[in-house]
C-alpha cells in the first residue's frame, strides 16, 4: 500500500476519516502527482494525527464493497455486498462483527462454522466469511422473498385473466366474463403494487447497512494466515 499515490479527493477523505470530522483546509492543497501513505502520515503528524489513524483511514479506501443487486422486473428484490480483504480476521474480530450484525439488523441470527468458513444467518439475511489466498472475503446478502412471491402471484393472476379473456372471446362469452376477468386483473395489479412499492426504500436501507458494516473492516494490522482444516 505504501507505493500507491492517493488523489486529492482520496487525500481529503483519508484525513477526514483519520480526524473523525470534516477535512482540514490546510490539508487540501492540490497535489498533481498525488501522495503516498508515508507522505500522508508525515502531513498528519504536523496537525496532530497519529500515523496509525492515517493508515487505517487509507486502508478503508481499499475495502470497497462490490454491489450486485438481484432484480425482478427491474425492481431490487435482493441486496448483496462482497468485501475482499487483504488480511485475515481474528476470532475476536469475527465475534465483534457478529455483534455489529445483530445491532445493525436488529436480529439475533445463528452463528456456525465449518473449517475456515464462518457464517451468520437470519432467514434470508446472510453474512458469509470465506478464505481466499490472501485473506478473508465477506459476503453480505439478503432477499425480499415476500415481495418476490407477491409479484409472482400478481403476474400469475394477470396471466390467468388473459387466458380467461381469450377463452371467453373464442366461446362468445366475452361480455359475461368481463367482471370476473377484471377482478383477476385488478387483483394481480394490486398484489404487484403492494409488493413492489416498498422495495426501493428497503433496498437502499439494506445497502447502507451493509456498507456501514464493510466500512468497519479496516484494522491496519494484518493477521497471519490460519491453517486450513483438512
Amino acid at each position: 500500500m505504501s507505493d500507491r499515490r492517493y488523489s486529492d479527493e482520496e487525500i481529503s477523505t483519508i484525513f477526514s476519516k483519520a480526524a473523525e470530522g470534516p477535512p482540514l483546509r490546510s490539508l487540501q492543497e492540490p497535489h498533481d502527482d498525488g501522495l503516498t501513505l508515508v507522505e500522508l502520515q508525515q502531513i498528519g503528524r504536523e496537525v496532530g494525527l497519529s500515523p496509525d489513524a492515517v493508515e487505517r483511514a487509507a486502508r478503508s479506501l481499499e475495502v470497497q464493497p462490490v454491489a450486485a443487486p438481484r432484480r425482478l422486473l427491474g425492481l431490487p428484490i435482493g441486496v448483496t455486498r462482497t468485501v475482499t480483504l487483504d488480511r485475515w480476521l481474528t476470532d475476536g474480530e469475527w465475534e465483534q462483527l457478529v455483534v455489529q450484525l445483530r445491532e445493525v439488523f436488529e436480529a439475533r441470527g445463528t452463528v456456525s462454522a465449518q473449517g475456515n468458513f464462518r457464517q451468520w444467518t437470519n432467514g434470508n439475511l446472510q453474512a458469509l466469511l470465506e478464505p481466499t489466498p490472501t485473506g478473508h472475503r465477506l459476503r453480505l446478502s439478503t432477499t425480499k422473498s415476500s415481495a418476490r412471491a407477491g409479484i409472482t402471484a400478481g403476474i400469475a393472476a394477470i396471466g390467468m385473466g388473459a387466458v380467461v379473456a381469450i377463452s371467453a372471446a373464442i366461446a362468445g362469452h366475452a361480455v359475461a366474463a368481463t367482471p370476473g376477468i377484471a377482478t383477476m386483473v385488478l387483483a394481480g395489479i394490486g398484489m404487484m403494487a403492494y409488493s413492489a412499492f416498498p422495495l426501493p426504500k428497503w433496498a437502499r436501507l439494506r445497502g447502507r447497512q451493509m456498507d456501514a458494516i464493510a466500512a468497519g473492516l479496516t484494522v491496519s494490522e494484518a493477521e497471519p494466515r490460519p491453517e486450513r482444516s483438512a
